[in-house]
């Protein structure tokens, strides 16, 4: 299908809403009826058509909004991108996955010509066409993984590879729940995933990290995580916690259904083929509460999920205070029929 694009606000008014379209292709993170942490990675090979997974960096109606909201983010606090020195060649690493990629799984849309180092890169939702030399960075109007990710979708983590570890050394982070990348630039795997509860004690990260270490390029591999919001915002940052953190206390029993969201993300991981840096991709979607219980199977167990989570990870994932709202709007959508395995709207027995 052609994308329409829409013009919308994550802030202010809040005039994000999202299409039958998008609702029906929203990526659910919970295969069955209750949630803990596991390693719950698989290859990102593509599949299935019309799913956010079929591309290797999905685009969708939201793209140009989200790109706005990024400049806005930027323009507020230039910190929100970083790079240390030696991820230079990583940012080309970068700009060349997310060129060679957009142009080949969208050619309507993005256009990339190589003749040796000499490019040309065609960005027509966004109006660029800019010409530039391939690894000098004099040659485009901001470093290279600055000026790529000015025009793609999610948050973008950096990480190099030594020591046996993963260091996150460069990136670019406006959507980011709940995390900073000026505090974590520097940090190891585990250091930057030390708050997160339980899943140390399980050994998650452990498998996780030697899973992520021996991941190869052109086998990409990729997961779901999952966290609560209210109102469609998506700089949930620390650094504008006072913005946002009292929304929270807005919810009532007659505003929960569209005030409230489920945010999901869309983790992906590439590896670089000059820098040998691993890039996480960190793509945000959101749904309010009254959209996905248009899909009965996913209001019948997002009510079981949250009812059901344990304390520690309710208050991790930020609704602790909230949960009886939440579970109890819920409520009203869970008719206790069974639910089908797997992830996937049961478009089929729902229309």
């Amino acid at each position: 299908m052609s994308i329409q694009f829409k013009d919308e606000t994550f802030r202010g008014d809040y005039t994000f809403s999202n299409s039958q379209w998008a609702i029906n292709r929203f990526p659910f993170p919970f295969h069955e009826d209750s949630f803990m942490y596991s390693v719950n990675m698989e290859q990102h090979s593509g599949g299935p058509e019309g799913s956010v997974y079929e591309k290797r960096f999905d685009v969708d109606e939201h793209y140009l909004s989200e790109m706005k909201d990024r400049a806005i983010v930027l323009d507020e606090d230039p910190l929100r991108c970083q790079s240390l020195p030696h991820m230079n060649l990583a940012g080309w690493d970068l700009l060349e996955l997310i060129m060679m990629s957009k142009s080949e799984d969208y050619p309507d849309l993005f256009e990339l010509h190589r003749d040796g180092t000499h490019w040309r890169w065609i960005n027509r939702p966004m109006g660029i066409d800019d010409s530039f030399v391939f690894m000098d960075n004099t040659t485009l109007p901001y470093a290279p993984m600055e000026y790529i990710t000015r025009q793609a979708q999610g948050d973008f983590c950096v990480l190099d590879q030594r020591d046996d570890n993963l260091w996150m050394d460069a990136g670019m982070v406006t959507t980011q729940a709940d995390w900073s990348l000026d505090f974590d630039i520097g940090m190891n795997f585990f250091e930057w995933h030390a708050p997160v509860p339980r899943a140390h004690e399980m050994g998650i990260f452990k498998r996780a990290l030697k899973f992520l270490l021996a991941i190869q390029q052109g086998t990409p591999a990729r997961r779901l995580n999952w966290t609560l919001t209210v109102n469609p915002l998506l700089d949930t940052s620390p650094e504008n916690y006072h913005k946002w953190g009292i929304e929270k206390a807005s919810l009532t029993p007659e505003n929960v259904g569209e005030k409230q969201y489920l945010r999901v993300e869309l983790q992906t991981f590439f590896r670089l083929p000059r820098s040998n840096a691993l890039v996480f991709p960190i793509r945000c979607y959101l749904i309010k509460f009254a959209d996905l219980v248009t899909i009965p199977k996913w209001g019948r167990r997002l009510h079981r999920v949250l009812r059901d989570i344990p304390d520690d990870l309710a208050t991790y994932k930020g609704f602790i205070a909230n949960r009886e709202l939440l579970v109890s709007y819920l409520s009203q959508f869970d008719d206790g029929a069974e639910t089908s395995p797997g992830v996937w709207p049961d478009l089929h027995l729902e229309k």
